[in-house]
């Protein structure tokens, strides 16, 4: 059923069934296992997220975010 717009004016649906909502055609994509792969890689090369960002035509908030998530799921040691 229709439930609003979402950002840029498209209409928003949610499910009746399970209440999840969601928008028919979206313009984002989900981020490839190969992306990630890449970013993974280059981190560990030491090199900046501001070049990351630029050679992989990143944001840099999104880029920022990814690190903070990682580092949140990796197991700290005393």
């Amino acid at each position: 059923m229709k439930n609003g717009t979402a950002r840029r004016e498209k209409q928003n649906y949610k499910c009746r069934d399970c209440d999840r909502q969601f928008v028919e055609n979206p313009q984002w994509k989900r981020r490839e296992l190969d992306s990630t792969v890449m970013i993974d890689r280059l981190l560990l090369e030491k090199i900046p997220l501001a070049d990351i960002a630029r050679v992989l035509k990143l944001s840099a908030s999104w880029l920022q975010h990814y690190v903070n998530r990682c580092d949140k799921a990796m197991p700290r040691q005393v």
